[in-house]
């Protein structure tokens, strides 16, 4: 199968993200608040461009959405301004949660994906 986004958009799945890894949600609020990885950071993808400064240049960065694509165009963005070390999560939080990792709410107790 032939990736949506091409072979140029690095991919990363859900086992191999680690506790180093800077876990980007760019998904909505509400979609945030419904349920979201614990430790993820928060950066709708409408808000990027403003708050590009708040993504980290010397780490692996790897950018979830709920199933990839939102999260894909991120990337792309990120990789054309100059970051280096960014990677797309493949299947989103939907493979997140379905991998067993926890999801959260935004009140701590255990979240849902939207």
């Amino acid at each position: 199968m032939v990736p949506v986004f091409g072979p140029q958009i690095p991919t990363v799945t859900v086992p191999e993200i680690n506790d180093q890894t800077y876990l980007l949600d760019v998904r909505e609020d509400d979609e945030w608040r419904a349920g979201h990885a614990p430790g993820a950071h928060h950066l709708p993808m409408m808000e990027l461009p403003a708050r590009l400064a708040e993504v980290p240049t010397d780490r692996d960065v790897a950018v979830i959405c709920r199933s990839g694509g939102r999260s894909a165009q991120v990337v792309a963005y990120l990789l054309r301004n100059g970051w280096e070390q960014v990677s797309n999560v493949a299947g989103g939080m939907d493979d997140w949660a379905a991998a067993g990792r926890p999801v959260v709410g935004s009140d701590g107790q255990p979240g849902r994906v939207l």
